[in-house]
């Protein structure tokens, strides 16, 4: 059987959008404090790329390490194991469970 379509709320599809905007929030910001303390615009405007384009790559890989939300998680060695245990990895497979 196939199941449903997921399909993405307006939340899930701005999130891209919200990353966006704090990145550039930190680059403004970083760009602005250059200027204030260097008076050149050209040094803040190459501060203020540098801030974005490393917080938008900071901020999308702590979303990756994150990962989306799943209800149950099965665990892929013993099924039966409970859910958020350990995990079946430090088990000996000789015992069965004992």
């Amino acid at each position: 059987m196939t199941e449903p379509q997921h399909t993405p709320t307006r939340r899930e599809k701005m999130r891209p959008v919200e990353l966006l905007v704090m990145a550039g929030v930190f680059g403004v910001f970083v760009g602005a404090f250059v200027f204030m303390g260097t008076r050149e615009w050209g040094l803040s405007l190459i501060m203020a790329a540098v801030a974005f384009i490393a917080s938008l790559v900071v901020l999308a890989t702590l979303l990756i390490a994150v990962g989306p939300k799943v209800d149950e998680r099965v665990d892929p060695v013993d099924p039966d194991a409970p859910t958020g245990s350990a995990g079946s990895v430090h088990r000996d497979p000789n015992t069965h469970g004992h």
